[in-house]
């Protein structure tokens, strides 16, 4: 976990040198499309614009490439990546890292799509809010509460709701919806796999009915999930009540 947010800490550092971009877009054939009808729900103002920033370092790079960060999400977007061969009928919905502050949009996003459309896969990649709440990584504190608007399980469960309107159009089965995604994005899958029942947004359309819960889930080194002492983080709802039936936000918070 500390190897990857120093990843981070390195994409952001000042003393680094940058590529900057003023907006991400995916590549040719590919486009991203807005995931709320207006302005999302609990819309908070951030530093600044949406930029992009390119590690131009050899520190900042893997397996020889550079790692693309996304900064100041303020409206989310999803963008379909389709099978390049016959389709499986499954779809995944990605969730970049980046410890709620930036998106690993290359590394932990596009790239990922690639390999999956490759296995026949439909790719939803998720751009979620960041940053969705003030957050330190240094604690083992919950990036989420209750004071503090949950936009990125909001756009979470937002699109695994879009993506079972769009099933047929996409040719995709409704059944076989799953995510992944990792560090902070493997957190995202946590929460969405054990609060699908909660609602944490108004319903804006015909596409809110559908439900949002994953058929799998893939959580690749999820963070905030355990404690450096290798217990589990007693914040979380895995660790803290994933077994409530009704799927509700952490007992003791709701004070049941």
């Amino acid at each position: 976990m500390k190897a990857w947010v120093c990843v981070w800490c390195l994409l952001a550092a000042s003393e680094c040198v940058h590529v900057q971009a003023a907006v991400w877009q995916p590549s040719a054939g590919h486009v991203q499309t807005p995931i709320w009808p207006g302005t999302p729900p609990d819309a908070q103002q951030l530093p600044g614009p949406e930029y992009a920033l390119m590690g131009a370092s050899k520190k900042e790079q893997f397996a020889g490439k550079p790692v693309t960060g996304i900064y100041n999400v303020s409206q989310p977007t999803m963008t379909v990546y389709v099978p390049k061969d016959k389709s499986a009928g499954a779809a995944v919905v990605v969730f970049p890292g980046g410890g709620f502050e930036l998106l690993a949009i290359d590394l932990e996003g596009t790239e990922v799509c690639d390999w999956l459309t490759s296995e026949g896969i439909t790719c939803v990649l998720l751009k979620y809010r960041v940053p969705s709440a003030p957050y330190d990584w240094r604690c083992d504190c919950r990036p989420h509460n209750m004071e503090v608007p949950v936009a990125a399980l909001q756009d979470a469960q937002r699109t695994m709701r879009l993506v079972r309107f769009h099933a047929n159009e996409w040719h995709v089965d409704p059944h076989k919806v799953g995510v992944l995604g990792f560090s902070a994005g493997g957190y995202l899958v946590a929460e969405i796999s054990t609060n699908f029942k909660l609602r944490v947004y108004a319903p804006s359309d015909e596409a809110d009915k559908e439900s949002a819960r994953p058929d799998f889930a893939l959580a690749i080194y999820p963070g905030h999930i355990a404690t450096n002492d290798d217990k589990l983080n007693p914040l979380p709802l895995v660790s803290r009540c994933g077994g409530c039936e009704d799927h509700r936000w952490p007992c003791a918070i709701q004070g049941t």
